[in-house]
């Protein structure tokens, strides 16, 4: 770091990513620190569908940041191929729900949000073998390619002159009159003015760590997650199918992932024959021509989990410069723009799109 920008992210996932382009647009300098490469965790496993899994049935406050969001990508999957000529691969291909046996509740947070559906007919089911109960169809809703997003979104910021630091463990702070003065990482001491913490499952225990005298800390754990990869030809599956608690996603070049688990087993990523098995019968039995496609990846990631899955995005009330927008579960793509939106407006106290009390620290 040459110089002091207003703004430190330490995390580089794709809320970082995001919340670091927002305040550039908004006229700040920034720089990202992370203890990796960046968004090589959680923003890079996961499976990119931009809607919570059954939203109706979840917090409020996950509803209001992703439908914020679900405004919010078309322009940035647009600014991004034009600005990087990376495709994050946004996909409006639209979400088959086979199961809602709450479908009153699913389309009472339709109408209420203004998100198309209609009810799927037995033409949807041609290819698929599974017991439906009041099936929904929400042609409206898409897709991004995790790896994808995140090498526009990188690429982005390195046109936009955003500082980053990769393979850059942060050990320790420095305060003064209840503010951070600088912070010591294992290739460096740099100075900071404001400081965010994003750094998705691990946040909870970096604070721990750095700020152990704090009372209020954020409850972030990690959560795991295994998915599958199968090489399919384009066109086998024309939409997102959810089935229960597993979906499958086609990718635009034919490929098509599996998932997912949720296992609490603290920061392992080691993947199971378990959880391959089961992934692998699921896939199988929903898309019998998947039989002929062979799986080519099985990978875990970690998510960071929070209580109802809603992150914190907020002031930290006793030290003046830091702030944390982190713990979004299973939905960081899904709510990753309205809560980077969010993080700016309130940092630079501006009028806010989405009501910032459900996101608090001490909530």
């Amino acid at each position: 770091m040459t110089q002091t920008t207003d703004i430190t992210l330490i995390g580089g996932g794709v809320i970082g990513l995001l919340t670091a382009r927002a305040f550039v647009n908004a006229g700040a300098s920034v720089t990202i620190i992370d203890k990796a490469l960046l968004g090589q965790e959680s923003s890079w496993a996961g499976g990119g569908i931009l809607l919570p899994l059954y939203p109706w049935r979840q917090a409020d406050a996950i509803s209001q940041l992703a439908v914020r969001s679900l405004s919010l990508y078309p322009s940035l999957a647009t600014q991004l191929i034009a600005d990087t000529n990376k495709d994050p691969e946004w996909t409006p291909c639209g979400l088959l729900i086979t199961k809602n046996p709450d479908i009153n509740e699913a389309v009472a947070w339709c109408h209420y949000h203004g998100v198309r559906f209609q009810k799927a007919d037995s033409a949807f089911f041609n290819d698929l073998v599974t017991q439906t109960n009041q099936p929904l169809w929400l042609p409206d809703i898409a897709q991004a390619r995790n790896p994808r997003l995140v090498k526009s979104l990188k690429q982005d910021l390195i046109n936009k002159g955003v500082n980053l630091v990769e393979n850059c463990e942060l050990t320790a702070i420095r305060q003064a009159n209840n503010s951070i003065t600088h912070i010591e990482t294992s290739t460096g001491l740099y100075p900071v003015k404001d400081v965010i913490i994003s750094a998705g499952a691990w946040t909870g225990s970096l604070f721990q760590k750095l700020f152990k005298d704090l009372l209020i800390q954020p409850s972030i754990a990690p959560v795991k997650g295994q998915m599958l990869l199968f090489e399919a030809e384009a066109g086998l599956l024309p939409s997102m199918v959810l089935d229960g608690d597993h979906y499958l996603i086609p990718r635009r070049d034919g490929k098509i992932l599996a998932g997912s688990t949720v296992e609490h087993d603290g920061f392992s990523k080691h993947t199971t024959e378990t959880a391959r098995k089961n992934l692998t019968e699921f896939a199988l039995t929903l898309l019998p021509a998947l039989k002929h496609a062979p799986i080519i990846h099985h990978w875990a990631g970690l998510r960071p989990g929070t209580e109802l899955g809603i992150p914190y995005i907020d002031r930290h009330p006793d030290i003046h410069n830091l702030s944390i927008n982190a713990g979004h579960f299973r939905n960081g793509l899904v709510m990753g723009p309205a809560s980077a939106e969010l993080m700016v407006d309130i940092l630079l106290n501006r009028p806010t799109s989405v009501a910032p009390e459900p996101y608090q620290l001490g909530r």
